[in-house]
């Protein structure tokens, strides 16, 4: 919330007696330096019911925006009375597109990005009420040049839940339903508050890959956990796939840097086969499902007859 004051050129008042925040002022062009960033925020729903007033709160200092006679070109804002802060509806939790992610076909991804508008089209006003904002959500969307995650949770990473997949991948399949190529996705790792890293989605999945799911020793681990551990090893398979779902843009040699390190592994099939035959059968339906869908365009000869002996 802060960065989006931030990029807005707008800067929060604190109350020095209670240190909390209390308004905001709008920082002049002379002194911010350079052109305001049109910001539009999809909140969570829990942030819509604990921080309804930061809500509040952007939609007044855009509509204050709105009102300032500054360059176009250097307010984005001006004479604008769109709202930017987007959220589910009230009561709901999630995007409820479970199903949606793991089916890799072109419908799944339709599917996928219309769970996404549809758990994202409400939107706040100036008094802190919620309406249903369906138009305004699409052109927000529509128009975006980027569009950035936040994660702070340093006991997690994007491969380990399928939140990731929906929240990020989920706007690349918006814009997909609405006919709009993909823009520029960032993840923005905020788990060092004293050294964020921002890096663009496709390098996000790359790290990770390389650094915990294909390192020999994470799948070590993996097996000392039985049963547990062999599902772990195909949800990290189903999370990378619902990003390639969503997005259609995760490179191949991803899944072939997973398929060498997984059923490229004899000990560690032979564990899946003992301990979890249901994660394994998973895990070859989905690298089939990847290439059949044409998601997972592998070069190696070795891995395509692999696909075809199992």
């Amino acid at each position: 919330f802060a960065m989006a004051l931030h990029l807005a050129g707008l800067r929060p008042n604190w109350d020095p007696d209670s240190e909390r925040v209390n308004g905001f002022e709008i920082v002049p062009p002379a002194i911010l330096g350079r052109p305001r960033i049109d910001v539009t925020l999809r909140v969570s729903g829990l942030f819509r019911d604990v921080f309804p007033a930061l809500a509040q709160m952007f939609e007044q200092g855009a509509r204050a925006l709105a009102a300032r006679a500054e360059a176009p070109g250097d307010n984005p804002y001006h004479g604008s009375q769109t709202p930017r802060v987007f959220a589910p509806r009230p009561g709901q939790f999630g995007l409820a597109m479970a199903d949606s992610l793991h089916d890799l076909s072109v419908e799944g991804q339709h599917r996928v990005g219309e769970a996404w508008l549809a758990g994202s089209q409400w939107a706040f006003d100036q008094s802190g009420e919620l309406r249903v904002a369906r138009t305004e959500l699409e052109e927000r969307v529509r128009h975006a040049d980027a569009f950035v995650h936040v994660q702070d949770l340093s006991e997690t990473d994007i491969l380990l839940a399928s939140d990731y997949a929906a929240h990020e991948g989920g706007f690349a399949a918006a814009r997909a339903v609405l006919g709009q190529s993909s823009t520029t996705h960032y993840h923005l790792d905020a788990t060092r508050l004293e050294d964020p890293r921002a890096r663009t989605l496709v390098e996000e999945l790359a790290r990770v890959v390389r650094a915990r799911a294909v390192n020999p020793n994470w799948a070590d681990g993996m097996m000392r956990h039985s049963y547990r551990g062999a599902a772990e090893i195909a949800a990290t398979l189903d999370h990378l796939a619902a990003f390639a779902n969503a997005t259609r843009d995760v490179p191949s040699h991803l899944f072939d840097l997973y398929y060498d390190a997984t059923l490229g592994r004899a000990d560690l099939v032979e564990f899946m086969e003992e301990a979890n035959p249901a994660a394994l059968a998973a895990l070859r339906d989905r690298f089939r499902d990847l290439r059949d869908n044409g998601l997972w365009k592998t070069r190696r000869n070795s891995i395509l007859a692999s696909l075809e002996a199992m």
